[in-house]
C-alpha cells in the first residue's frame, strides 16, 4: 500500500461532517469502524468513545483543509504538524499480498498499525497521509468545494492544478446555478433596455 493511499484517511473523516447543512454521520461506533474501510483489523478496537475522540481531530483536520483554501500556508503546516507531533506513525517495510510476476513481494512503505486505540491509529495514519500530499504536490492542492452549501475537503490531484469542487455532482450542480445566474442577469438587462427605450417613446419631443 502506497503512503499516499493514507490521504484519503484524512477526506473521509473530515466530510463525514457537512457543517454549513447541520449534518453529521460520525454518531456511531458502525460510522467510526467503516471510515476504516478495508482495514478491519483496526475498525475492530472502535469503541463508543472513539465518536467522540475522531470528532475532535475531525474539527483540527478541517481546520488545516480552511487554512490551505484560504492562502495561509503556514498556518495549515503548523495545524498539521500538530496531529503529526500527537498521533505519530510507525512505518514498516511491507510485501503482503503483492507480488510481481515471479512471486516475489513487491515491497512498500507501511503504516504499522498497533496504537493504543482506534482514534489514536485513524488520526495517526491520515496525518500522515495529508502531509505526505502536502509536501508531494503543495499545500494548493488540498482544497474546499466551491459549491455552497457542501464545502466538502478533497485533494487536488489534476495535472493543473485547476481543481474546484469534491465532485462531478458539485461541480455539475455549480455550473448549472451559474448558467442560470447569467440567464437572469442577461434577462433583468433586456428588460432594463426595453424599459428604458419605452420611456424615450413615450416622452413627448419639446418644442424649440
Amino acid at each position: 500500500m502506497e503512503l499516499a493511499y493514507y490521504s484519503d484517511y484524512a477526506v473521509r473523516l473530515v466530510n463525514s461532517e457537512e457543517p454549513v447543512r447541520g449534518e453529521d454521520s460520525l454518531t456511531s461506533v458502525e460510522a467510526v469502524r467503516e471510515l476504516f474501510g478495508a482495514n478491519q483489523s483496526a475498525a475492530r478496537r472502535a469503541t463508543d468513545t472513539d465518536v467522540t475522540r475522531l470528532r475532535s481531530v475531525r474539527s483540527r483536520l478541517r481546520a488545516v483543509f480552511e487554512a490551505a483554501d484560504q492562502g495561509d500556508e503556514t498556518l495549515a503546516v503548523d495545524l498539521l504538524n500538530s496531529l503529526l507531533l500527537e498521533f505519530p506513525v510507525s512505518p514498516q517495510v511491507s510485501g503482503h499480498d503483492h507480488r510481481d510476476d515471479d512471486g516475489r513481494p513487491l515491497w512498500h512503505m507501511h503504516l504499522a498499525d498497533h496504537p493504543s486505540n482506534a482514534t489514536a491509529g485513524y488520526a495517526a495514519i491520515a496525518a500522515m497521509g495529508l502531509a505526505i500530499h502536502l509536501t508531494e504536490f503543495g499545500v494548493d492542492r488540498l482544497g474546499l468545494c466551491e459549491a455552497a452549501p457542501c464545502r466538502n475537503a478533497y485533494l487536488d490531484t489534476s495535472t493543473n492544478r485547476s481543481r474546484r469542487y469534491c465532485s462531478d455532482r458539485c461541480a455539475t450542480r455549480a455550473n448549472v446555478a451559474a448558467y442560470r445566474a447569467r440567464k437572469r442577469r442577461e434577462a433583468e438587462r433586456a428588460d432594463t433596455g426595453r424599459a428604458a427605450v419605452s420611456s424615450q417613446e413615450s416622452t413627448p419631443a419639446r418644442g424649440r
